[in-house]
C-alpha cells in the first residue's frame, strides 16, 4: 500500500516546478505598472545583505487561469520591481483566456533568476486593460534555488 503522505514531508527545494506566487480572482481592468503584488513564497524568500546571502528562485512559468469571462484583450507582464521594469515574463497578450474554462501559460526558456536581495515580490503590470471586470487567477511557477 502506498503512503498518501509521501509529498507532505518534502519542501519546495525538492520540486522543479513549484508555486512561487499566486493571486486568485483578480481583475485586469486597471492599466498600470505594478498593479498587483505577488509575494514570493508568501513573503518567505530571504533578503540578506547581498545577492550571495539572499534566497533565489528561478521563474519558469506564468499561468493565467480560472477566468470568470473573457480577458482576451488584456496585455500583461511580470517584473520584480513595481515600476514596470526588470521583467521576468515579457509582455503577453492573454488571448487564450477568452471564456470560462480557458487558460494560458507562458514558459520562460531559460528561466530567469530573482534574488530576495532585489525583491520579495513579483509585480503584475497591466499594459492593456481587459476592458471588463472579469477575474482570473495568476500563478507563477518556478524552482527554489535557496530560501
Amino acid at each position: 500500500m502506498s503512503n498518501q503522505n509521501e509529498v507532505g514531508p518534502r519542501s519546495a527545494r525538492v520540486f522543479r516546478n513549484y508555486e512561487l506566487a499566486k493571486i486568485s480572482a483578480t481583475t485586469l481592468n486597471n492599466a498600470s505598472a505594478g498593479v498587483i503584488a505577488l509575494p514570493i513564497l508568501s513573503g518567505g524568500l530571504t533578503k540578506g545583505g547581498n545577492v550571495a546571502t539572499s534566497g533565489q528562485v528561478l521563474v519558469r512559468e506564468l499561468l493565467v487561469c480560472n477566468p470568470s469571462g473573457s480577458l482576451a484583450s488584456a496585455n500583461i507582464s511580470i517584473g520584480y520591481s513595481s515600476d514596470g521594469s526588470n521583467l521576468v515574463v515579457a509582455n503577453t497578450v492573454i488571448s487564450n483566456v477568452s471564456a470560462v474554462g480557458t487558460f494560458q501559460e507562458v514558459v520562460n526558456s531559460p528561466p530567469i533568476v530573482v534574488s530576495g536581495y532585489n525583491s520579495q515580490c513579483l509585480y503584475v503590470n497591466v499594459n492593456t486593460a481587459s476592458g471588463n471586470a472579469n477575474t482570473c487567477d495568476i500563478i507563477i511557477y518556478g524552482t527554489v534555488v535557496t530560501f
